[in-house]
């Protein structure tokens, strides 16, 4: 399980402190269930997930998490002028698997699909070939719960596809967490939802419960 207390977030802007885009959010999201989080753009969903994976840290209130959460699927901190084989193999060195280094760096090799690529500057790399590697990179280790932020519309059509294999495999053994904008990807992964709107978040049993809330708010 996941612990949200009490979250508040607020970032640091050229003209002082900015708006309050998380005000008192409480949730406990189970360990093992697929949930989307709603809301319209700039609602701070993306700011959320990114405070439970731990990436970023609340303003006030505290996150619990009772179980292995992986960083938000897509992001992670690349060093350019490493290769992806090398940010790859530091990954692994952190996270302990140093027995089974070739095996991990194997299939993060196959699976990214960067080929002759993999050995090069990750400097060099565009936008989705990076999202290539750290989606790659976080479906390398074994996690109770995976976090992801628009992860799925990330490359061509055909690795699109794969992804969305990946992740109908991940829902049988992991619990996922996901921002998505298109309502039927939401509906095809996520079984709950969350509807974060005014810096508040409100917990939906159902998926479709969670967009229909969503839908209702926004002015005709």
């Amino acid at each position: 399980m996941i612990v949200v207390n009490d979250i508040h977030k607020r970032y640091k802007t050229e003209h002082g402190v900015g708006r309050w885009v998380l005000q008192g959010v409480s949730l406990n999201i189970p360990r093992k269930l697929n949930v989307g989080l709603i809301g319209a753009n700039g609602a701070g969903k993306s700011t959320l997930l990114r405070l439970i994976g731990g990436v970023d840290h609340p303003s006030k209130g505290w996150i619990e998490r009772r179980c292995r959460v992986s960083w938000p699927m897509g992001e992670g901190g690349l060093e350019g002028t490493l290769s992806g084989r090398q940010n790859a193999k530091f990954v692994c060195r952190v996270h302990g698997h140093q027995a089974d280094l070739a095996d991990r760096l194997a299939f993060v090799e196959d699976f990214s699909e960067l080929r002759e690529a993999f050995d090069e500057p990750v400097s060099t790399y565009s936008t989705g070939m990076r999202s290539r590697l750290q989606f790659a990179l976080s479906l390398a280790f074994d996690f109770d719960v995976y976090i992801s932020d628009e992860v799925t519309a990330a490359g061509d059509a055909a690795f699109r596809k794969k992804t969305a294999t990946a992740f109908k495999e991940m829902a049988d053994r992991a619990g996922l967490i996901m921002v998505a904008h298109d309502e039927g990807t939401l509906k095809e992964f996520c079984q709950s939802g969350i509807w974060i709107h005014a810096g508040k978040a409100y917990w939906f049993d159902a998926i479709d419960d969670a967009l229909k809330a969503y839908k209702e708010a926004i002015p005709q």
